[in-house]
Protein backbone atom coordinates (compact mmCIF):
# COMPACT_ATOMS: atom_id res chain seq x y z
CA UNK A 1 0.00 0.00 0.00
CA UNK A 2 1.18 3.49 -0.81
CA UNK A 3 -1.43 5.44 1.12
CA UNK A 4 1.29 7.21 3.06
CA UNK A 5 2.45 8.92 -0.15
CA UNK A 6 -0.75 10.96 -0.13
CA UNK A 7 0.29 12.52 3.19
CA UNK A 8 1.78 15.84 2.23
CA UNK A 9 -0.86 16.36 -0.45
CA UNK A 10 -3.89 15.98 1.76
CA UNK A 11 -2.37 17.47 4.88
CA UNK A 12 -1.13 20.61 3.16
CA UNK A 13 -3.60 21.20 0.35
CA UNK A 14 -6.91 19.63 1.25
CA UNK A 15 -9.72 20.38 3.63
CA UNK A 16 -13.10 18.82 4.02
CA UNK A 17 -15.91 21.24 3.45
CA UNK A 18 -16.53 22.09 7.09
CA UNK A 19 -19.78 23.83 6.22
CA UNK A 20 -21.04 20.68 4.53
CA UNK A 21 -19.94 18.49 7.41
CA UNK A 22 -21.47 20.82 9.95
CA UNK A 23 -24.76 20.83 8.11
CA UNK A 24 -24.97 17.06 7.76
CA UNK A 25 -26.56 14.82 10.31
CA UNK A 26 -24.06 12.81 12.39
CA UNK A 27 -23.73 9.26 11.20
CA UNK A 28 -25.41 6.92 13.68
CA UNK A 29 -22.90 4.71 15.40
CA UNK A 30 -23.61 1.03 15.11
CA UNK A 31 -25.47 -0.04 18.21
CA UNK A 32 -23.34 -2.36 20.32
CA UNK A 33 -24.76 -5.79 21.03
CA UNK A 34 -24.41 -5.10 24.74
CA UNK A 35 -23.46 -1.90 26.52
CA UNK A 36 -19.93 -1.99 27.90
CA UNK A 37 -19.90 -2.51 31.67
CA UNK A 38 -17.70 0.20 33.12
CA UNK A 39 -14.60 1.71 31.54
CA UNK A 40 -13.25 -0.32 28.62
CA UNK A 41 -9.65 -0.09 27.41
CA UNK A 42 -8.96 -0.89 23.77
CA UNK A 43 -5.71 -1.21 21.83
CA UNK A 44 -5.59 -0.21 18.16
CA UNK A 45 -2.71 -1.25 15.88
CA UNK A 46 -2.27 1.21 13.01
CA UNK A 47 0.43 2.76 10.84
CA UNK A 48 -1.60 5.81 9.79
CA UNK A 49 0.18 9.03 10.85
CA UNK A 50 -1.16 11.15 13.70
CA UNK A 51 -3.79 8.60 14.64
CA UNK A 52 -3.12 9.38 18.30
CA UNK A 53 -4.47 12.91 17.71
CA UNK A 54 -7.67 11.52 16.25
CA UNK A 55 -8.07 8.96 19.01
CA UNK A 56 -7.64 11.72 21.59
CA UNK A 57 -10.84 13.33 20.28
CA UNK A 58 -12.69 10.04 20.72
CA UNK A 59 -11.30 9.45 24.21
CA UNK A 60 -12.35 12.91 25.40
CA UNK A 61 -15.92 12.27 24.26
CA UNK A 62 -16.11 8.64 25.41
CA UNK A 63 -14.67 8.29 28.92
CA UNK A 64 -16.10 4.76 29.22
CA UNK A 65 -14.30 3.50 26.07
CA UNK A 66 -10.66 4.52 26.00
CA UNK A 67 -8.50 3.66 22.98
CA UNK A 68 -4.70 3.41 22.98
CA UNK A 69 -2.84 3.63 19.66
CA UNK A 70 0.06 1.26 19.05
CA UNK A 71 2.01 2.42 15.99
CA UNK A 72 3.00 -0.33 13.57
CA UNK A 73 5.28 -0.45 10.54
CA UNK A 74 2.54 -1.53 8.13
CA UNK A 75 2.73 -3.88 5.16
CA UNK A 76 3.40 -7.61 5.27
CA UNK A 77 5.30 -7.38 8.57
CA UNK A 78 2.32 -5.83 10.35
CA UNK A 79 0.00 -8.53 9.00
CA UNK A 80 2.34 -11.30 10.14
CA UNK A 81 2.69 -9.70 13.56
CA UNK A 82 -1.08 -9.57 14.00
CA UNK A 83 -1.46 -13.23 13.06
CA UNK A 84 1.31 -14.18 15.48
CA UNK A 85 -0.33 -12.20 18.28
CA UNK A 86 -3.66 -13.86 17.54
CA UNK A 87 -2.13 -17.32 17.67
CA UNK A 88 -0.49 -16.43 20.99
CA UNK A 89 -3.83 -15.26 22.36
CA UNK A 90 -2.97 -11.58 22.85
CA UNK A 91 -4.03 -9.64 19.74
CA UNK A 92 -5.00 -5.96 19.84
CA UNK A 93 -8.71 -5.21 19.95
CA UNK A 94 -8.54 -3.39 16.62
CA UNK A 95 -6.15 -3.58 13.69
CA UNK A 96 -5.67 -1.59 10.52
CA UNK A 97 -5.89 -4.21 7.79
CA UNK A 98 -4.92 -3.77 4.16
CA UNK A 99 -7.65 -5.21 1.95
CA UNK A 100 -5.38 -7.85 0.44
CA UNK A 101 -4.36 -9.09 3.91
CA UNK A 102 -7.87 -9.34 5.31
CA UNK A 103 -8.54 -12.83 3.85
CA UNK A 104 -5.52 -14.29 5.65
CA UNK A 105 -6.92 -12.86 8.88
CA UNK A 106 -10.28 -14.44 8.15
CA UNK A 107 -8.73 -17.80 7.30
CA UNK A 108 -7.00 -17.76 10.69
CA UNK A 109 -10.27 -16.83 12.48
CA UNK A 110 -8.46 -13.72 13.67
CA UNK A 111 -11.16 -11.11 12.95
CA UNK A 112 -14.81 -10.92 13.96
CA UNK A 113 -17.88 -10.87 11.70
CA UNK A 114 -19.38 -7.38 12.13
CA UNK A 115 -22.40 -7.79 9.86
CA UNK A 116 -25.06 -6.95 12.46
CA UNK A 117 -23.16 -4.01 13.92
CA UNK A 118 -22.27 -2.45 10.55
CA UNK A 119 -25.63 -2.78 8.81
CA UNK A 120 -26.59 0.86 9.65
CA UNK A 121 -23.49 2.26 7.91
CA UNK A 122 -23.19 -0.06 4.90
CA UNK A 123 -24.68 2.62 2.67
CA UNK A 124 -21.85 5.02 3.55
CA UNK A 125 -19.53 3.13 1.19
CA UNK A 126 -19.47 2.32 -2.50
CA UNK A 127 -20.27 -1.21 -3.61
CA UNK A 128 -16.73 -1.85 -4.82
CA UNK A 129 -14.96 -0.92 -1.60
CA UNK A 130 -17.61 -2.66 0.55
CA UNK A 131 -16.95 -5.83 -1.40
CA UNK A 132 -13.34 -5.70 -0.25
CA UNK A 133 -14.40 -6.31 3.36
CA UNK A 134 -17.04 -8.96 2.69
CA UNK A 135 -15.17 -11.39 0.40
CA UNK A 136 -18.30 -12.18 -1.54
CA UNK A 137 -19.99 -13.65 1.52
CA UNK A 138 -22.77 -12.46 3.79
CA UNK A 139 -20.27 -11.67 6.55
CA UNK A 140 -18.57 -8.29 7.11
CA UNK A 141 -15.04 -8.53 8.44
CA UNK A 142 -13.98 -4.88 8.72
CA UNK A 143 -15.02 -1.30 8.11
CA UNK A 144 -13.38 0.40 5.09
CA UNK A 145 -11.06 3.26 6.03
CA UNK A 146 -9.20 4.43 2.93
CA UNK A 147 -9.08 3.42 -0.70
CA UNK A 148 -6.94 3.84 -3.79
CA UNK A 149 -9.14 4.13 -6.90
CA UNK A 150 -7.04 4.22 -10.04
CA UNK A 151 -6.98 7.05 -12.60
CA UNK A 152 -4.85 8.08 -15.57
CA UNK A 153 -2.29 10.78 -14.75
CA UNK A 154 -0.90 12.47 -17.85
CA UNK A 155 1.27 15.40 -19.03
CA UNK A 156 -1.31 17.74 -20.51
CA UNK A 157 1.27 20.11 -21.99
CA UNK A 158 3.06 17.29 -23.83
CA UNK A 159 -0.20 15.76 -25.03
CA UNK A 160 -0.85 19.13 -26.65
CA UNK A 161 2.69 19.25 -28.05
CA UNK A 162 2.42 15.82 -29.70
CA UNK A 163 -1.17 16.37 -30.81
CA UNK A 164 -2.73 13.45 -28.95
CA UNK A 165 -6.06 13.29 -27.18
CA UNK A 166 -6.61 11.82 -23.74
CA UNK A 167 -7.37 8.15 -24.52
CA UNK A 168 -10.86 7.04 -23.55
CA UNK A 169 -10.23 3.39 -24.39
CA UNK A 170 -7.18 1.16 -24.06
CA UNK A 171 -7.16 0.81 -27.84
CA UNK A 172 -6.78 4.58 -28.08
CA UNK A 173 -4.04 4.42 -25.45
CA UNK A 174 -2.08 1.99 -27.64
CA UNK A 175 -2.54 4.21 -30.70
CA UNK A 176 -1.39 7.24 -28.74
CA UNK A 177 1.68 5.32 -27.55
CA UNK A 178 2.66 4.58 -31.14
CA UNK A 179 2.07 8.19 -32.20
CA UNK A 180 4.35 9.51 -29.46
CA UNK A 181 7.15 7.13 -30.42
CA UNK A 182 6.93 8.21 -34.07
CA UNK A 183 7.09 11.90 -33.17
CA UNK A 184 9.88 11.57 -30.60
CA UNK A 185 11.78 8.26 -30.23
CA UNK A 186 13.16 9.44 -26.89
CA UNK A 187 9.71 9.68 -25.32
CA UNK A 188 7.27 7.01 -24.16
CA UNK A 189 3.59 7.33 -23.39
CA UNK A 190 3.93 4.90 -20.50
CA UNK A 191 5.75 1.94 -19.01
CA UNK A 192 4.95 -1.52 -17.69
CA UNK A 193 6.33 -2.27 -14.24
CA UNK A 194 7.11 -5.87 -13.33
CA UNK A 195 7.83 -4.82 -9.75
CA UNK A 196 4.36 -3.57 -8.80
CA UNK A 197 1.73 -6.31 -8.62
CA UNK A 198 -0.67 -3.90 -6.90
CA UNK A 199 -0.93 -1.79 -10.04
CA UNK A 200 -1.52 -4.84 -12.24
CA UNK A 201 -4.13 -6.10 -9.78
CA UNK A 202 -6.05 -2.83 -10.04
CA UNK A 203 -5.99 -2.96 -13.84
CA UNK A 204 -7.23 -6.55 -13.74
CA UNK A 205 -10.05 -5.50 -11.40
CA UNK A 206 -11.03 -2.77 -13.84
CA UNK A 207 -11.27 -5.38 -16.60
CA UNK A 208 -13.60 -7.50 -14.47
CA UNK A 209 -11.18 -10.07 -13.05
CA UNK A 210 -12.22 -12.24 -10.10
CA UNK A 211 -9.10 -14.00 -8.87
CA UNK A 212 -10.61 -15.72 -5.87
CA UNK A 213 -14.10 -16.66 -4.79
CA UNK A 214 -15.64 -18.82 -2.09
CA UNK A 215 -17.90 -21.77 -2.85
CA UNK A 216 -19.24 -23.31 0.33
CA UNK A 217 -16.20 -24.54 2.25
CA UNK A 218 -13.91 -24.32 -0.76
CA UNK A 219 -11.94 -21.63 -2.52
CA UNK A 220 -12.08 -21.11 -6.26
CA UNK A 221 -8.87 -19.73 -7.74
CA UNK A 222 -8.93 -18.12 -11.17
CA UNK A 223 -5.99 -15.73 -11.32
CA UNK A 224 -5.51 -16.59 -14.99
CA UNK A 225 -9.07 -15.64 -15.91
CA UNK A 226 -9.99 -14.07 -19.23
CA UNK A 227 -9.97 -10.42 -18.06
CA UNK A 228 -6.50 -10.82 -16.52
CA UNK A 229 -5.13 -12.50 -19.62
CA UNK A 230 -6.60 -9.67 -21.71
CA UNK A 231 -4.81 -7.05 -19.59
CA UNK A 232 -1.54 -8.99 -19.75
CA UNK A 233 -1.78 -9.47 -23.53
CA UNK A 234 -2.43 -5.77 -24.08
CA UNK A 235 0.69 -4.65 -22.20
CA UNK A 236 2.71 -7.53 -23.65
CA UNK A 237 1.98 -6.34 -27.16
CA UNK A 238 2.91 -2.73 -26.43
CA UNK A 239 6.17 -3.70 -24.73
CA UNK A 240 7.25 -6.11 -27.47
CA UNK A 241 6.63 -3.61 -30.27
CA UNK A 242 8.49 -0.92 -28.34
CA UNK A 243 5.47 1.35 -28.04
CA UNK A 244 5.95 1.67 -24.28
CA UNK A 245 8.90 1.22 -21.93
CA UNK A 246 9.41 -1.50 -19.33
CA UNK A 247 11.19 0.47 -16.59
CA UNK A 248 9.82 -0.27 -13.10
CA UNK A 249 7.99 2.35 -11.08
CA UNK A 250 9.64 4.14 -8.15
CA UNK A 251 13.21 3.82 -9.46
CA UNK A 252 15.71 6.64 -10.12
CA UNK A 253 15.34 5.98 -13.86
CA UNK A 254 11.56 6.30 -13.64
CA UNK A 255 11.76 9.43 -11.52
CA UNK A 256 14.06 11.07 -14.04
CA UNK A 257 11.79 10.18 -16.96
CA UNK A 258 8.82 11.74 -15.18
CA UNK A 259 10.76 14.86 -14.26
CA UNK A 260 12.24 15.32 -17.73
CA UNK A 261 9.02 14.77 -19.66
CA UNK A 262 10.17 11.50 -21.21
CA UNK A 263 7.25 9.55 -19.72
CA UNK A 264 3.82 11.04 -20.38
CA UNK A 265 1.34 8.92 -18.43
CA UNK A 266 1.04 6.89 -15.27
CA UNK A 267 -2.04 4.73 -14.59
CA UNK A 268 -1.98 5.10 -10.82
CA UNK A 269 -4.12 5.66 -7.75
CA UNK A 270 -5.48 8.71 -5.99
CA UNK A 271 -2.32 9.00 -3.89
CA UNK A 272 -0.19 9.69 -7.00
CA UNK A 273 0.05 13.49 -6.50
CA UNK A 274 2.30 12.98 -3.49
CA UNK A 275 4.64 10.79 -5.54
CA UNK A 276 4.72 13.17 -8.48
CA UNK A 277 5.37 16.23 -6.35
CA UNK A 278 8.36 14.49 -4.75
CA UNK A 279 9.79 12.80 -7.81
CA UNK A 280 8.92 15.18 -10.62
CA UNK A 281 9.01 18.70 -9.09
CA UNK A 282 9.91 20.37 -12.40
CA UNK A 283 6.59 19.26 -13.88
CA UNK A 284 4.32 20.80 -11.24
CA UNK A 285 1.20 22.21 -12.82
CA UNK A 286 1.78 20.29 -16.05
CA UNK A 287 0.11 17.01 -15.07
CA UNK A 288 -3.63 16.39 -15.24
CA UNK A 289 -5.91 13.51 -14.32
CA UNK A 290 -8.62 11.64 -16.21
CA UNK A 291 -10.48 8.35 -15.78
CA UNK A 292 -8.61 5.21 -16.79
CA UNK A 293 -9.08 4.25 -20.43
CA UNK A 294 -11.91 1.71 -20.74
CA UNK A 295 -12.03 -1.66 -22.43
CA UNK A 296 -15.39 -0.76 -23.97
CA UNK A 297 -16.30 2.77 -25.00
CA UNK A 298 -18.81 4.42 -22.70
CA UNK A 299 -18.01 2.35 -19.61
CA UNK A 300 -16.82 3.89 -16.35
CA UNK A 301 -14.87 1.24 -14.45
CA UNK A 302 -11.75 1.47 -12.36
CA UNK A 303 -9.85 -0.72 -9.91
CA UNK A 304 -8.06 -0.23 -6.62
CA UNK A 305 -4.35 0.11 -5.90
CA UNK A 306 -3.98 0.27 -2.13
CA UNK A 307 -6.30 0.95 0.75
CA UNK A 308 -7.07 -0.44 4.18
CA UNK A 309 -9.83 -1.15 6.68
CA UNK A 310 -10.29 -1.43 10.44
CA UNK A 311 -11.04 -4.90 11.77
CA UNK A 312 -11.97 -6.11 15.25
CA UNK A 313 -10.05 -9.06 16.63
CA UNK A 314 -12.22 -12.14 17.11
CA UNK A 315 -10.56 -12.69 20.50
CA UNK A 316 -11.21 -9.16 21.74
CA UNK A 317 -13.23 -9.27 24.97
CA UNK A 318 -14.70 -5.87 24.02
CA UNK A 319 -16.06 -6.46 20.54
CA UNK A 320 -19.06 -4.13 20.90
CA UNK A 321 -16.98 -1.21 22.13
CA UNK A 322 -14.30 -1.83 19.51
CA UNK A 323 -16.88 -1.86 16.73
CA UNK A 324 -18.39 1.35 18.06
CA UNK A 325 -15.01 3.08 17.83
CA UNK A 326 -14.21 1.67 14.37
CA UNK A 327 -17.59 2.85 13.09
CA UNK A 328 -17.11 6.35 14.48
CA UNK A 329 -13.60 6.56 13.05
CA UNK A 330 -14.69 5.80 9.50
CA UNK A 331 -18.18 7.31 9.22
CA UNK A 332 -18.56 10.22 11.65
CA UNK A 333 -18.13 13.59 9.84
CA UNK A 334 -15.79 15.00 12.49
CA UNK A 335 -13.66 11.85 12.49
CA UNK A 336 -13.50 11.81 8.70
CA UNK A 337 -12.40 15.42 8.72
CA UNK A 338 -9.57 14.46 11.09
CA UNK A 339 -8.62 11.42 9.00
CA UNK A 340 -8.07 13.68 6.01
CA UNK A 341 -6.30 16.52 7.84
CA UNK A 342 -4.24 14.51 10.33
CA UNK A 343 -3.81 11.02 8.85
CA UNK A 344 -3.71 12.38 5.28
CA UNK A 345 -5.62 9.53 3.70
CA UNK A 346 -8.21 9.33 0.94
CA UNK A 347 -11.28 8.24 2.90
CA UNK A 348 -13.36 5.26 1.84
CA UNK A 349 -16.65 6.87 2.92
CA UNK A 350 -18.39 8.34 -0.12
CA UNK A 351 -19.61 11.48 1.66
CA UNK A 352 -16.07 12.31 2.77
CA UNK A 353 -14.77 11.90 -0.78
CA UNK A 354 -17.47 14.20 -2.11
CA UNK A 355 -16.61 16.85 0.49
CA UNK A 356 -12.93 17.14 -0.38
CA UNK A 357 -12.23 20.69 -1.48
CA UNK A 358 -9.04 22.31 -2.76
CA UNK A 359 -7.12 20.30 -5.34
CA UNK A 360 -3.60 19.10 -4.51
CA UNK A 361 -1.11 21.93 -5.02
CA UNK A 362 0.68 19.90 -7.71
CA UNK A 363 -2.65 19.80 -9.61
CA UNK A 364 -3.68 23.40 -8.89
CA UNK A 365 -4.56 23.88 -12.56
CA UNK A 366 -7.24 21.19 -12.25
CA UNK A 367 -9.65 22.43 -9.56
CA UNK A 368 -12.04 19.51 -10.09
CA UNK A 369 -9.36 16.96 -9.14
CA UNK A 370 -11.26 15.55 -6.14
CA UNK A 371 -14.60 15.62 -7.93
CA UNK A 372 -13.07 13.46 -10.64
CA UNK A 373 -11.60 11.17 -8.03
CA UNK A 374 -14.99 10.72 -6.36
CA UNK A 375 -16.60 9.88 -9.70
CA UNK A 376 -13.90 7.35 -10.47
CA UNK A 377 -14.18 5.85 -6.99
CA UNK A 378 -17.90 5.27 -7.48
CA UNK A 379 -17.12 3.11 -10.52
CA UNK A 380 -14.22 1.21 -9.01
CA UNK A 381 -14.67 -2.50 -8.62
CA UNK A 382 -12.53 -4.72 -6.47
CA UNK A 383 -12.56 -8.46 -6.02
CA UNK A 384 -12.25 -11.07 -3.32
CA UNK A 385 -8.63 -11.48 -2.29
CA UNK A 386 -7.36 -14.91 -1.29
CA UNK A 387 -5.55 -16.00 1.86
CA UNK A 388 -2.08 -16.08 0.26
CA UNK A 389 -1.82 -12.84 -1.69
CA UNK A 390 1.88 -12.51 -0.92
CA UNK A 391 2.54 -15.75 -2.84
CA UNK A 392 0.54 -14.47 -5.81
CA UNK A 393 2.33 -11.12 -5.76
CA UNK A 394 5.78 -12.73 -5.54
CA UNK A 395 4.86 -14.98 -8.47
CA UNK A 396 3.88 -11.85 -10.42
CA UNK A 397 7.29 -10.26 -9.86
CA UNK A 398 9.19 -13.44 -10.66
CA UNK A 399 7.12 -14.29 -13.72
CA UNK A 400 6.97 -10.85 -15.30
CA UNK A 401 10.67 -10.21 -14.62
CA UNK A 402 11.48 -13.38 -16.57
CA UNK A 403 9.03 -12.47 -19.34
CA UNK A 404 10.71 -9.10 -19.83
CA UNK A 405 14.19 -10.59 -19.71
CA UNK A 406 13.50 -13.54 -22.01
CA UNK A 407 10.82 -12.08 -24.27
CA UNK A 408 8.38 -14.82 -23.30
CA UNK A 409 4.61 -14.21 -23.32
CA UNK A 410 3.07 -12.34 -20.42
CA UNK A 411 0.39 -15.05 -20.51
CA UNK A 412 2.99 -17.49 -19.16
CA UNK A 413 3.62 -15.19 -16.21
CA UNK A 414 -0.10 -15.00 -15.45
CA UNK A 415 -0.38 -18.78 -15.57
CA UNK A 416 2.61 -18.97 -13.24
CA UNK A 417 0.72 -16.77 -10.78
CA UNK A 418 -2.25 -19.13 -10.96
CA UNK A 419 -0.15 -22.27 -10.49
CA UNK A 420 1.90 -20.86 -7.60
CA UNK A 421 -1.24 -19.64 -5.83
CA UNK A 422 -3.07 -22.97 -6.10
CA UNK A 423 -0.02 -25.01 -5.10
CA UNK A 424 0.57 -22.91 -2.00
CA UNK A 425 -3.08 -23.05 -0.96
CA UNK A 426 -3.19 -26.82 -1.33
CA UNK A 427 0.03 -27.12 0.67
CA UNK A 428 -1.47 -24.95 3.40
CA UNK A 429 -4.52 -27.20 3.64
CA UNK A 430 -7.13 -25.07 1.87
CA UNK A 431 -9.83 -26.91 -0.02
CA UNK A 432 -9.78 -25.90 -3.68
CA UNK A 433 -12.92 -26.25 -5.77
CA UNK A 434 -12.39 -27.76 -9.19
Amino acid sequence: MRTQRLGAVLAAALTLSTAACGASEPTPEAAPATAPAGPVKLTYWTWAPNMDKIVKVWNEAHPDIQVTVSKQAGGDDAAAKFLTATKAGNPPDLVQAEYQHLPSFIAADAVADLKAETEPVKGEFGEGVWGLVTLGTDAVYAIPQDSGPMMLFYRKDLFDKYGIEVPKTWQEYGEAARTVRKKDPKVYLGTFSSKDPGAFTGLAQQAGAQWWSISGESWKVNVADEPTRKVAAFWDGLVKEGAIDDMPYFTPEWNKALNDGKLLTWPSAVWAPGVLSSNAPKAEGKWAVAPLPQWNAGENYSGFWGGSSVAVASKSPHRAAATQFATWLNTDPAALDLLVKEAAIYPAAAKAQAALGTAPEYFASQPDFWQQAATVSAGARGFTFGPNVSVTYNAFKDGFDKALQNGTPFADAVQGMQDATVADMRKSGFQIAS
